[in-house]
């Protein structure tokens, strides 16, 4: 297992060129959700929603938008990583009441963990918790860049696009939420040439220490 997990992020690379006659199954898709659904975040709240595009006329409103990257309209898939903009109460007691009758606990075994939500974030600014609803997102991205190396899919992960523009193109703003990341998944094209290009990385010397 150690062998096949290096061999694919060794294979990885953000893809420049997508094959645009690829379709992604829908067994491999299921399985990037389920793997989105698992990503660990802060205290378990998952204050992400994903957005798969496919409408072909909106892709291309968001490709002008993402300084007309070609793979937004190659790539197999285009997905939408954002964000809840707020922490509302009701969402805490949500969370809570879930783990509460997910794990067959009774009230009071959670109180303590209730509580502790509703202090920890009711001190946070609402800009501090959109901030940190954002990171969550990354933590996402990581663990659906490493699914798709394993399943032999290209990802290019992308932070180049007005996230204001694409927030009020797809309502996200009535919905609560702001876009962070868009990421595409498919197959690379044989032409792009960037596939043959040799990684480049720092050694692990300059990349770790122990204290």
């Amino acid at each position: 297992m150690k062998e096949k997990l290096l061999s694919a992020l060794n294979w990885r690379y953000a893809t420049k060129k997508y094959d645009p006659t690829f379709i992604l199954e829908e067994e491999d898709k299921q399985t990037l959700e389920s793997v989105l659904q698992l990503t660990p975040t802060s205290y378990g709240l998952q204050p992400l929603h994903f957005i798969w595009i496919n409408n072909v006329e909106l892709r291309a409103q968001i490709q002008s938008i993402a300084w007309n990257q070609q793979q937004i309209t190659d790539a197999s898939e285009v997905l939408i990583l954002c964000a809840k903009n707020a922490l509302e109460p009701a969402f805490l007691d949500q969370h809570a009441d879930h783990m509460r009758d997910t794990r067959g606990l009774k009230e009071e075994q959670i109180q303590g963990f209730r509580k502790h939500l509703h202090s920890a974030i009711g001190q946070k600014a609402i800009a501090d918790i959109k901030n940190w609803n954002g990171k969550q997102a990354y933590i996402a991205l990581g663990q659906l860049l490493t699914a798709c190396a394993l399943l032999e899919l290209d990802a290019t992960p992308m932070e180049g696009f007005d996230p204001t523009a694409l927030d009020d193109l797809l309502q996200l703003g009535e919905e609560g939420l702001h876009s962070v990341l868009i990421c595409t998944i498919g197959k690379r094209d044989s032409t792009d040439t960037y596939q043959s290009l040799q990684k480049v990385r720092r050694s692990k010397k300059s990349l770790f220490s122990t204290r």
